[in-house]
């Protein structure tokens, strides 16, 4: 019986990894990564960790949220996707902690003027 829990959950990873490879190969193609860290069978939850070039690119938020919704829809067992670029922020989830996306030009209005990092010397 152990055996058949350990195809299953072996047969879920290599489908959630055919996934990950056949909708998103622009992740690859861009110089990123995508680690499936962790798969609960019993919750129906999937870890993924995305890595590379995804670590600080402004759409690495849209591709995350574009992975959770199309994953559970694709893949039945899997019910919650939770995804992270290891940025320290919330991988898209919406809260306040983390680095927020920039774009180039960008400016913020926070008040302070902004001249960049300053010399050490």
């Amino acid at each position: 019986m152990s055996t058949e829990t350990q195809d299953d959950g072996d047969d879920l990873e290599e489908r959630v990894s055919n996934f990950l490879r056949r909708n998103f190969p622009q992740i690859q193609m861009h110089g990123g990564s995508a680690a499936i860290q962790n798969i609960d069978r019993e919750t129906g939850s999937v870890h993924i960790q995305l890595g590379g070039a995804c670590s600080g690119c402004g759409i690495s938020p849209m591709t995350i949220q574009a992975i959770k919704s199309r994953m559970v829809k694709e893949i039945p067992e899997i019910e919650k996707v939770n995804a992270e670029t290891g940025m320290g922020g919330d991988g898209g989830h919406g809260g306040g902690g983390g680095m927020s996306p920039s774009f180039p030009g960008e400016t913020s209005d926070d008040g302070d003027d902004d001249e960049g990092p300053q010399a050490p010397f």
